[in-house]
């Protein structure tokens, strides 16, 4: 059996964990974390074997993958290190901070054989893919173009450590437009051109969660970034990424066809709901999930780089298999390059 190791046992290393003994399993045997502490009461939590350093989990002769929870800004160098150490990697999005890091992990994966994937897989999930037996089929008729759109006034509210959401590497579009992009592209296809604008609204962000009540800290990336994207099917689609909106009555996703509109679910979510009008209906109405996963299937991605691995090995074959999801990666760098000039 493939042998996971995590690095970054932050809050969203708990819903990995959790999945791995039921939804999407996967053998977790080690956790490691620049805080010892908080990487020992995941492992007690989850009954995962060994509480390791980075630099011992990469080492490990049981470890086979690797699992890169860490922040934004250290995806590239955790993830070249695993590599490095023979290990294929999964990591969470983005898969780094910028093209130039990206190429260059795909290119040392290749080179060592070893797989390379990364989030989001919600995709994957129930929802979007009965999006997909859609418009295959034919029901919205020819895709034309496209909205999306991600407001929402930040997560200063609710997540217990903020700070980095702020920083390069995160804000809106690097934390959240991951989903929305792998979706339209998943649907869509590939993306050939990208303009847009980036502003910031405020500053400094007031923390409100109780252990921090009333910390600030700096902004220090875009917090609303608009762009529009050229496919190369000809469809056109705009998207929209904030921090700054308190308020909105918009769709997340719709795709406009030539026989009518797909309402598309919450890329953040495997589920629904999926809805379609088509041309002379006069009411929305609700299509049913047809394929599985509906539930908080975080993991699903990376059990299918683990199967992939399985594979290969059976077949005696060398891995030679580039980033899961290149072409959202590319064009999430695309839609933020304005922010860098």
């Amino acid at each position: 059996m493939t042998r996971v190791g995590i690095i970054g046992a932050g809050a969203i290393s708990g819903i990995y964990l959790k999945n791995a003994a039921d939804v999407t399993p996967f053998d977790v045997v080690a956790v490691a974390d620049l805080s010892e502490e908080r990487a020992r009461a995941q492992a007690a939590e989850y009954g995962v074997r060994h509480v390791l350093t980075p630099e011992e989990l990469f080492a490990h002769p049981d470890v086979d993958v690797v699992l890169n929870l860490t922040i934004p800004a250290a995806h590239a160098a955790v993830s070249r290190a695993a590599l490095e150490a023979g290990k294929h990697v999964y990591g969470e999005k983005p898969l780094a901070l910028n093209r130039e890091d990206g190429k260059a992990l795909v290119q040392l994966a290749q080179e060592r054989g070893l797989r390379l994937g990364s989030a989001p897989d919600t995709f994957l999930g129930a929802g979007l893919q009965t999006c997909r037996q859609l418009i295959d089929e034919g029901v919205i008729g020819k895709p034309l173009a496209a909205t999306a759109f991600m407001l929402s006034h930040g997560v200063e509210a609710w997540h217990p450590n903020p700070d980095f959401f702020y920083q390069l590497g995160a804000g809106p579009m690097f934390d959240m437009g991951p989903y929305y992009l792998t979706a339209l592209i998943s649907l869509l296809g590939p993306v050939r051109t990208v303009t847009g604008q980036a502003v910031s609204g405020f500053e400094e962000r007031t923390i409100t969660t109780a252990r921090r009540q009333g910390e600030r800290i700096p902004v220090q990336t875009p917090t609303h970034v608009t762009a529009l994207l050229g496919f190369e099917s000809g469809v056109a689609a705009s998207l929209t990424t904030s921090f700054d909106v308190w308020h909105a009555n918009v769709p997340r996703i719709e795709i406009y066809g030539s026989e009518g509109t797909l309402s598309l679910p919450d890329p953040n979510t495997f589920g629904g709901p999926v809805r379609v009008r088509l041309a002379q209906e006069k009411e929305w109405r609700e299509v049913p999930l047809s394929r599985p996963f509906a539930q908080n299937s975080r993991g699903l991605g990376l059990s299918d780089l683990i199967a992939s691995v399985g594979r290969t090995a059976r077949r005696g074959q060398v891995a030679n298999w580039p980033c899961m999801f290149w072409t959202p990666c590319k064009a999430l760098w695309k839609a933020q390059k304005v922010v860098r000039g």
